[in-house]
């Protein structure tokens, strides 16, 4: 049997190990060198079951997929000397798409992997503890809003059944002003549900607080910067540092920023074919959600006046019924862009800069 040569770089490594992560139990198999199984077994999802069996062995490549528990996994085998990939399921077609899929197979796949070539499993970064520990602040808080949004959709949809209508904008009074135009007979049914709202507006001011001492206490430079742009306050600004793991230059380009965060086109090109496709998606949904939101702003009534302004707005004016929609992802994709290049050259944003450079 003909067998694949070892390069300098895998000769330091005793062995390829894909594991496979699960709640309770993780599957692993360990290749050798020549691409040939030495062992399979699985133990449980514990730091002790981890320690105990890999703590003593000698360095090896391990390829995991990221996942809840990715990141401390990731961080407790380093310690102990390992080569750690941890990859992007979304681009492991191999293991989504396999009709035998199981949990060893999954594992042996990601050892194989691992061992022909590491860039294979498209690594992912993981964010340091306190980086994750302040993104949770912004994630807990658009929970909150999301809960909100979906009881006061509830309470409103309720009043409509009796041909009523309740206030559309939300605020710490909300249940004082519902209650006015409230009928009689909805009163027991919508009053506690009135109640959770103004409760949830108080805690959604409350995490806004708290974004704004974390950002003024470890990331006032990057956020004061990014919030020059029109359009992007302390919450986009925060998230946008946060979800780059507070580290701009793990991008080579900025560019890279945008199909980072899945809004770039997808592309099936395949011979004279070449659709036209809708955006990737990949990437944090909720960044990409914020600089939407952004867009929308830049490119509605209210937006001020700047290059980034009218060239949204000339792809706006292109016709069709889905233009406006083209013309805010593309505004949200150079927004993701410029407030790269913000942050990496240490400028602040010109509505009207002198050479384009975005």
């Amino acid at each position: 049997m003909q067998h694949k040569p070892t390069t300098p770089q895998n000769e330091a490594l005793d062995a390829f190990i894909g594991l496979d992560l699960g709640d309770r139990f993780t599957a692993i198999c360990v290749l050798n060198h020549h691409g040939e199984v030495e062992n399979r077994f699985r133990c449980h999802t514990t730091r002790d079951s981890f320690e105990k069996h890999f703590a003593r062995r000698p360095r090896a490549r391990l390829a995991l997929e990221a996942s809840g528990q990715s990141a401390w996994i990731a961080q407790q085998l380093r310690g102990y000397g390992h080569e750690v990939i941890v990859a992007n399921p979304r681009q492991l077609h191999l293991i989504t798409q396999n009709t035998g899929k199981s949990d060893p197979a999954d594992a042996e796949t990601l050892a194989r992997l691992a061992r022909a070539d590491q860039h294979l499993l498209k690594p992912v970064h993981h964010r340091s503890p306190e980086t994750q520990a302040h993104l949770a602040i912004v994630r807990a808080r658009d929970t909150v809003v999301r809960a909100r949004t979906q009881l006061a959709n509830c309470a409103r949809g309720l009043a409509k059944l009796t041909g009523h209508r309740l206030p559309a904008t939300l605020s710490t009074t909300y249940s004082e002003r519902a209650s006015a135009q409230l009928p009689t007979e909805l009163t027991d049914a919508l009053e506690p549900l009135l109640k959770q709202i103004d409760q949830l507006s108080e805690t959604i001011k409350d995490y806004d607080a708290r974004l704004e001492r974390t950002a003024r206490l470890h990331y006032d430079a990057p956020v004061r910067r990014l919030r020059s742009t029109p359009g992007v306050g302390t919450l986009t600004a925060l998230a946008f540092v946060l979800t780059l793991g507070n580290d701009p230059h793990r991008f080579p380009k900025s560019r890279d920023v945008g199909p980072f965060l899945g809004l770039n086109p997808k592309r099936r090109q395949s011979g004279d074919a070449d659709p036209q496709l809708g955006i990737t998606k990949a990437g944090n949904t909720l960044l990409r959600r914020l600089l939407v939101q952004c867009a929308h702003h830049i490119l509605g009534r209210f937006g001020d006046d700047s290059t980034l302004r009218q060239w949204g707005l000339k792809i706006a004016e292109r016709g069709g019924a889905r233009a406006r929609k083209r013309a805010v992802v593309a505004v949200a994709r150079k927004l993701a862009v410029l407030l790269h290049h913000l942050w990496i050259s240490g400028e602040d944003f010109e509505r009207f800069p002198a050479a384009p450079r975005i």
